[in-house]
């Protein structure tokens, strides 16, 4: 069975974007997912793609699109997160890796959560969905400042069992 993780990282009221980017700079957080996402395949949007401009190396890059005719270099394209799952439920682990609508369909179906909680708000339009309460558990939590003085964490979370 395949351990679906959701990776993300989120501003102080959970903002993951604004105008399909990134409103901070944090090059920890970027190291961060490179190292966790590296060797797994990664399931994101079609507008999450865009923002990237490129399949990441390394990564089987699949792309959930509602057009079933798009396509790009290096991606594979499903219509539906069921169709993504169904890919790579050979492997041991798969990256949701965003954007916002993926996270709210991928949110019941995964079994952690990696996050990256920064310490600040930022002006978003795109933001990640709360988690239900009382069925997620902190399992690890690294604290850090970035060189600008940005607080963030390295947050894990599983799903509680039963």
């Amino acid at each position: 069975m395949t351990q679906l993780t959701i990776i993300v990282a989120t501003d102080a009221k959970g903002g993951i974007g604004i105008n399909n980017t990134l409103p901070w700079r944090l090059p920890e957080d970027l190291a961060h997912f490179k190292r966790m996402t590296s060797g797994h395949p990664i399931i994101m949007g079609r507008k999450t793609f865009e923002s990237i401009g490129r399949p990441l190396p390394n990564r089987r890059n699949i792309v959930v699109s509602r057009n079933a005719e798009w396509r790009a270099d290096g991606v594979e394209t499903v219509t539906s997160l069921e169709a993504a799952r169904a890919l790579v439920e050979s492997t041991d682990q798969a990256f949701i890796i965003g954007g916002a609508q993926i996270y709210q369909q991928s949110l019941p179906l995964a079994d952690v959560v990696v996050r990256t909680e920064i310490g600040q708000a930022f002006e978003c339009d795109a933001f990640f969905p709360e988690l239900p309460a009382g069925e997620w558990q902190e399992t690890a939590r690294e604290p850090h400042v970035s060189e600008a003085g940005l607080p963030y964490a390295f947050v894990t979370l599983r799903r509680r069992q039963g």
